[in-house]
């Protein structure tokens, strides 16, 4: 299949028992489309997320891309981007440099770069911030920053952990149509994570339940 593929994965945390946070989900997405995660706190649907992404070791199970599994893939080869809830950028940085950040470290010229920041910055709705500071913006714009930076090296999967959790009820239904619109404009494959229903049916082409490390 083209796309993600995840079958009977699992993951567990130490304990005596260990705590099993994921079992046996299987899910696929189809290139270009966006799947929800929907569910309460502690359901297991970030350590899903953590386990496609590689930052959270699986127990066990397959995650693939295109058909190859990615279990000895490192998180840094993969291509797949994320974007937290509170968007990590980093604090002495400019808009600009902080989207730019990813481009520089693989080694992308400087004039590749600039293009790249303003075509990001034109697709976020932030032409002409890129010297602002990041502390001098809103909190919407700085979730904005923190999806140009994660779209930057175009990735093939985006994920997106409770990207909207941390802004107040009116801002978040109208960035959840905003980011909608930015990942259907930049073609990526999205995989959310939300506890909020109305979020997850705006962002996402299709919604599944968790419960319990399963889904419902």
């Amino acid at each position: 299949m083209s796309g993600l593929e995840v079958r009977d994965l699992r993951v567990a945390y130490p304990g005596t028992p260990p705590v099993e946070a994921v079992r046996g989900v299987s899910l696929s997405i189809r290139r270009g489309e966006t799947l929800a995660l929907l569910g309460p706190s502690g359901c297991g649907k970030s350590s899903l997320l953590s386990a496609v992404v590689g930052i959270v070791e699986q127990a066990g199970g397959t995650v693939a891309w295109d058909g190859e599994d990615l279990a000895r893939v490192p998180v840094h080869k993969r291509g797949f981007g994320l974007v937290f809830q509170d968007g990590q950028l980093f604090p002495h940085l400019t808009v600009g440099a902080n989207i730019a950040f990813g481009l520089e470290m693989s080694g992308m010229g400087r004039a590749a770069r600039v293009a790249r920041v303003e075509e990001l910055l034109a697709l976020v709705g932030l032409e002409g911030l890129g010297q602002r500071g990041v502390t001098e913006l809103s909190g919407g714009q700085r979730q904005r920053v923190a999806l140009a930076r994660s779209l930057a090296p175009r990735p093939r999967l985006l994920a997106l952990d409770e990207p909207l959790s941390s802004l107040d009820t009116d801002l978040r239904a109208r960035l959840a149509v905003e980011v909608r619109d930015i990942l259907q404009a930049s073609g990526a494959t999205g995989l959310l994570v939300t506890h909020d229903p109305a979020e997850a049916s705006v962002m996402a082409d299709r919604v599944v339940r968790m419960e319990d490390g399963r889904l419902a």
